[in-house]
This record gives structure tokens, C-alpha cells and sequence, in this order.
């Protein structure tokens, strides 16, 4: 079995309604959630004039690939109504792999894990709560080192 990390996001209609809907999805084409963090509300990242975000952080293991997971989550991504006209754009869900085991894959459109997951609150608070002794594998720091050490004063509310 493989262990999964993913970050859920919304920033556009019933936020929280489009999390659930992302579990449901998921749960359904991947596998079910081991461990779910609690919601939090942040401010937009990277394009900051857009809606504030709900993030949450779910644990799951899969017999799949991480290109297969990967594939799945664009498929969910795509049916509950994401469109990508911009970097960073207001979505109705976004999900990303954040950890694949504890592996570093390098491949077009797959990276693991994820490039930006040290530097962003929004990802290691939830993260944190949930899994705070496991071990990034490129920087050999567990999520709480990485959240301690962060730079990013985002404000970052639970929910």
C-alpha cells in the first residue's frame, strides 16, 4: 500500500461543500481517507485579489501509482468544474500530492512532493495536525521542523 498525502482547496462557491464533494470523489476513484485535518481559511496565495481559500489536509492509502492518483485527481478536478484559464485563479477545487510515500519523483507534470509544501502555511498547518513526525524525504525535516522554520506569515485560520 502506498501512503498519500493530498491538499484540498476552494476558493469559489460552497467552499465547504466542494471539499466534501472532493472526499467523496476520492474515496470513491482512489481510496478512502485514513485521517483528515481539520479546515482552515486562508487568504489567496500568489494572486492575492482573489477569494480566500478552505484547505484541508487527508491521508489515504492506495494501491495505485502516483501517476494513476495523479490522473484521478485532474478526472475529479475536471468533474466537479475546475477550469485552469490562469496560474493561481480562483477554483472550485484544486488537489495536489504532497507526499507519495516517501518518495521524489521528477516527472512532467509530476512533482513529489510537492515543490512549494515547505514554503506555504496553508499547506503545513493542516498538514502538521495531522501527520507532524513525518519526514519530508528531499529535506529529511519532519512537517513540524518545516512549519517551526517557516517564513510565511500568511494568516492561516482553523476553522
Amino acid at each position: 500500500m502506498n501512503n498519500v498525502f493530498l491538499l484540498l482547496g476552494s476558493n469559489l462557491g460552497d467552499r465547504k461543500q466542494s471539499l466534501q464533494q472532493a472526499i467523496m470523489h476520492i474515496a470513491y476513484d482512489i481510496a478512502p481517507t485514513i485521517k483528515i485535518s481539520s479546515v482552515y481559511e486562508t487568504a489567496s496565495w500568489g494572486k492575492t485579489d482573489e477569494p480566500d481559500y478552505l484547505n484541508m489536509v487527508i491521508e489515504l492509502q492506495t494501491e495505485l501509482s502516483a501517476e494513476a492518483v495523479l490522473e484521478k485527481i485532474l478526472n475529479i478536478e475536471n468533474v466537479m468544474g475546475r477550469t485552469r484559464d490562469e496560474k493561481w485563479g480562483a477554483r472550485i477545487i484544486d488537489i495536489d500530492i504532497l507526499y507519495y510515500n516517501s518518495d521524489i519523483i521528477e516527472k512532467q507534470g509530476l512533482h513529489i512532493p510537492h515543490p512549494e509544501l515547505h514554503n506555504r502555511r496553508f499547506t503545513l498547518e493542516p498538514l502538521d495536525e495531522i501527520a507532524p513526525d513525518y519526514v519530508h524525504p528531499g529535506l529529511n525535516k519532519t512537517n513540524r521542523q518545516l512549519k517551526k522554520e517557516l517564513k510565511d506569515d500568511l494568516v492561516v485560520k482553523k476553522l
